[in-house]
């Protein structure tokens, strides 16, 4: 009987390099966010593909950055533990940018747990977006990025999500890299978040969308409760979920709620449309928005919001 092998991808890079989209892409259905806007991951987001004989977890992460909160620093320290604990590390760089200091600090910071015994995957993402000169040229200024890590790369692969270049390639080197392991979920999970993790980011994911940029960092979800309604007929279900954005300052609730509302029953609409596919259920949204001053700098009120 052929052995069965399992285990643990984690894709790092710096912020806004496709990490999330790569993480989705290679699931085939969405378990993170994805934004132009860069320090949009918050938590380490697990998504599962499996085949008969392996299973991968990756894990997205939210960027490594300079930090500016108590939130930025908490989110480096929890990009660095996640490093730690796995069997491959994949490193994203647009094949549009140039390598940069970050990447190369990035890369010293991957060594230690190389020598651990992780596997080293260089990823040059979005090459719709450079021509093939460009591509060559950033592969091998990824390529010389091992100096910093303190060995070779395991492989350096160019991927193109938009256009599909080399993605299941991506996929089947990864999941050949697997150690010898159990099964760690089963085959028909695609992510390990709980309901209300996964909630939450959806409501958050359908407010930056509503809010483009104007203030993205200064919203969180607290997601209060997920109740299945009473007395509802067996074929037409319905979920009560009860969930509270957080904004920064009084002067931001306006621009959440909208004029006369409009705001917020937009972001519930769209949330819903995330929400409803994973309970399987109709979903009443029920949306407050309120202030808690300055949260991202405040210990106790990271706390209480999950981080």
């Amino acid at each position: 009987m052929a052995e069965y092998h399992s285990g643990f991808a984690c894709v790092v890079g710096r912020p806004n390099v496709g990490k999330s989209t790569l993480v989705n892409t290679l699931i085939g259905q969405d378990v993170a966010i994805t934004s132009p806007t860069p320090q949009t991951t918050r938590h380490s987001i697990r998504g599962i593909v499996s085949q008969p004989d392996r299973q991968l977890v990756l894990v997205d992460t939210p960027g490594l950055h300079k930090p500016r909160t108590v939130l930025g620093k908490r989110l480096n320290e929890l990009v660095r533990e996640t490093w730690a604990t796995v069997d491959v590390l994949v490193m994203c760089v647009p094949a549009d940018q140039r390598v940069g200091p970050g990447d190369r600090f990035i890369a010293s910071q991957l060594g230690r747990s190389a020598a651990r015994g992780a596997a080293t995957v260089a990823v040059v993402t979005k090459t719709d977006l450079a021509d093939r000169d460009r591509t060559a040229e950033q592969l091998l200024e990824v390529s010389g990025l091992s100096e910093q890590i303190g060995r070779d790369w395991t492989e350096i692969i160019p991927v193109s999500v938009r256009s599909g270049e080399n993605v299941e390639t991506l996929k089947q080197v990864l999941l050949g890299l697997l150690p010898v392991g159990p099964q760690l979920y089963p085959e028909d999970e695609i992510t390990d978040e709980p309901t209300a993790t996964f909630i939450a980011e959806a409501i958050r994911h359908a407010a930056m969308q509503e809010m483009h940029d104007e203030l993205p960092h200064s919203l969180a979800v607290q997601v209060e409760s997920v109740t299945p309604r009473a007395d509802r007929p067996e074929t037409d279900p319905l979920t009560d979920v009860e969930a509270t954005i957080f904004v920064e300052r009084d002067s931001q609730k306006p621009i959440v709620l909208g004029r006369k509302g409009a705001g917020i029953r937009r972001i519930g609409t769209q949330a819903r449309e995330r929400i409803e596919p994973l309970l399987g259920t109709r979903v009443y949204l029920d949306l407050r928005v309120k202030v808690a001053k300055d949260w991202q700098k405040d210990p106790k009120q990271l706390r209480r919001l999950g981080f």
